[in-house]
């Protein structure tokens, strides 16, 4: 009896491994298929929630939407994780160079409104596709890790091609980590940075996935970090931005959305604490994981002239 019993359980902590380890590469590996996304598992119904948990979620390769309204350029750029491609749109007399750094599956093409507005300050803007979305090589995502490889290639891209003059990284989510990093361990130098909803570590945002699906974050997150950790060859439990803002002594405005139900304010405010230059932060009442120009357009903008205006022009 006392075998069977040891027998049915290891039977369920393989399968659940299994499961797990499906979810791991389903989250990192984007698919060649077109089609819809899975929607945010906080928004789904009991019986799609079953099924991803029993067959991971859909996730094909993110696509550019739609080329920007402005003048702009098709830029190759190169990156230890292949070939990336970018929109560059040069503006007269420009104050220097604003790089865009999109989240999790998405594309440079989301960030249009967002480049357009630092056009309108008089800044050129450097829109980066991340090694596997959209016009870039490949099919993986490590959501930051290597995205830090790609950060330093459009940074030196843009130094390149505006020798001398202010160098802006601004990021989203997955694109704020990778920034992070790039400066904590690349050492990468930006004159300013602008990063939106930073999470805080790859465990806690696998835990807040978790807990957003009602589903016990222990032991399903810290299967998932090691899964993904093995199927894409990095250790993604160091994956922590509350570690790397010790070393980020470049002058950061952080920005967080109070209903963030993926990024919590615990998370945020490690990350602000240990920041380890000039700094500022600002909330946006009831914004979630989402651009916050959305909800607070003159809020945003406001926040982001203001601080350009005091890191650059001054």
């Amino acid at each position: 009896m006392l075998r069977r019993l040891i027998v049915f359980l290891l039977g369920i902590v393989a399968l659940l491994n299994v499961v797990v380890a499906l979810h791991a590469w389903r989250f990192t590996h984007f698919t060649t298929t077109p089609g819809p996304r899975t929607r945010n598992p906080e928004k789904l119904p009991v019986a799609e929630k079953i099924k991803l948990i029993l067959t991971g979620l859909q996730n094909p390769k993110p696509v550019n939407l739609a080329p920007p309204d402005f003048p702009y350029e098709n830029v190759t750029l190169r990156s230890p994780n292949g070939r990336l491609g970018a929109w560059y749109s040069g503006v007269p007399a420009a104050h220097g160079t604003v790089v865009l750094c999109h989240g999790y599956t998405s594309d440079k093409s989301r960030l249009r409104p967002e480049a357009a507005y630092f056009r309108q300050l008089g800044y050129s803007v450097l829109l980066l596709d991340f090694s596997g979305n959209g016009a870039s090589e490949g099919y993986q995502t490590t959501i930051g890790y290597r995205e830090a490889d790609d950060v330093a290639a459009a940074f030196r891209w843009a130094q390149a091609r505006q020798p001398g003059a202010p160098v802006v990284l601004y990021g989203v989510s997955m694109g704020a980590v990778a920034i992070l990093r790039a400066e904590a361990e690349l050492g990468l130098r930006p004159t300013a940075n602008i990063v939106e909803c930073p999470y805080g570590s790859m465990l806690q945002t696998a835990k807040n996935r978790f807990v957003s699906m009602h589903l016990p974050p222990f032991p399903l997150a810290n299967l998932l970090v090691f899964w993904g950790s093995v199927e894409n060859g990095y250790w993604a439990f160091s994956l922590n931005a509350g570690e790397y803002a010790h070393h980020v002594a470049t002058p950061t405005l952080l920005l967080w959305g109070t209903a963030d139900p993926r990024v919590t304010r615990a998370e945020t405010d490690t990350i602000f604490t240990h920041l380890a230059g000039p700094k500022q932060r600002v909330n946006f009442l009831g914004s979630g994981h989402e651009p916050y120009w959305h909800k607070h357009p003159g809020q945003w903008r406001g926040v982001i002239s203001r601080f350009l205006c005091t890191e650059i022009n001054n």
